[in-house]
């Protein structure tokens, strides 16, 4: 067979960077598009890294330039410090789009979940209406309108996941509230007896390189996925978990300060953000992967504590 060839947009971010980690050790040829070279060589560090081109996912030149010859386009890009979504999200997935039609390459986009209402939708599958509740889960349903109205000229491939944890995901509630470092104790965003998904990062790097590897002919032009990951229905077995693998069974656990956030939120800023994504937590929401198993067969799933212990490790 021979080698495929990846774009990654995002490859120094947690899903870019998974999935960009998979191909590489699975032979595939990847490019990487960063802004600052420099920067992504040493954060790849010693290990098996991706070919590097300096450019910015905003300029269309830079991307189509970057795209030639590819197969697949991961689009796992964001704004920096996830300011400016209102200008620059649709920008940046119209240069994919753009350069995925110069290439003949599909596109991979890492779904949320914030496309949904959670008080409505405590099931998501494929079928489910997209009725998001706030201004980035309507860019997120908007991307995902302009993928759907490209194809079949460029095919488009969405793989929605619950909240990232593992190596690599920084930016994510595990990192920086329930095991922040140094882990003195949990702060837990979640309500007690409302379920919460979550979606390790390997595992769904994984289960997205497989996808790809299938016969082309077995994914619809705009094929949307669900990744259940890990299910906690309780909201206490991730906590419980963090303990196990940290060694720690006292480990103390805080409730995050909602309310105090909710007032800051008049402010703008960081707790306006965080308020926004304060539903998901108050309403349970699970993944249904039946399109998904049908697909793959069996879809990774690391254990629990295993996934745990190689996520506080990094």
């Amino acid at each position: 067979m021979a080698m495929k060839t990846a774009l990654v947009l995002g490859a120094t971010g947690g899903v870019g960077g998974a999935v960009t980690r998979a191909m590489l050790a699975r032979g595939w040829r990847v490019v990487a598009l960063v802004r600052n070279p420099a920067r992504a060589a040493a954060a790849w560090g010693a290990s098996i890294a991706p070919d590097r081109q300096a450019g910015d996912a905003m300029n269309r030149a830079d991307v189509v330039r970057a795209a030639h010859g590819t197969d697949v386009i991961v689009h796992a890009v964001n704004p920096p410090g996830y300011r400016g979504w209102d200008r620059l999200v649709l920008p940046m997935l119209d240069n994919t789009l753009a350069a995925a039609r110069d290439a003949g390459a599909r596109i991979v986009l890492p779904g949320t979940v914030y496309n949904y209402d959670p008080a409505l939708a405590p099931v998501i599958d494929e079928t489910i209406p997209q009725h998001p509740r706030g201004r980035k889960g309507a860019i997120r349903v908007e991307m995902e309108r302009r993928l759907a109205e490209a194809a079949p000229e460029v095919r488009s491939l969405i793989v929605r996941a619950g909240d990232f944890f593992g190596p690599g995901a920084r930016q994510s509630w595990f990192a920086q509230a329930l095991s922040k470092p140094p882990l003195a104790r949990i702060v837990n965003p979640g309500t007690p007896g409302v379920g919460h998904a979550w979606a390790y990062l390997p595992d769904l790097a994984e289960a997205i390189l497989r996808l790809l590897e299938l016969p082309p002919e077995r994914l619809m032009p705009c094929e949307r996925l669900q990744f259940p990951g890990h299910y906690d229905a309780d909201g206490a077995q991730m906590v419980a978990a963090i303990r196990r693998a940290s060694g720690r069974p006292n480990l103390p656990e805080r409730r995050f300060p909602w309310a105090m956030m909710r007032g800051l939120a008049l402010f703008g800023g960081f707790p306006r953000e965080v308020m926004e994504v304060r539903p998901f937590w108050a309403h349970a929401m699970r993944l249904d992967g039946s399109r998904l198993t049908e697909l793959l067969g069996d879809v990774p799933c690391t254990s629990l504590d295993a996934a745990v212990s190689a996520a506080l490790r990094s």
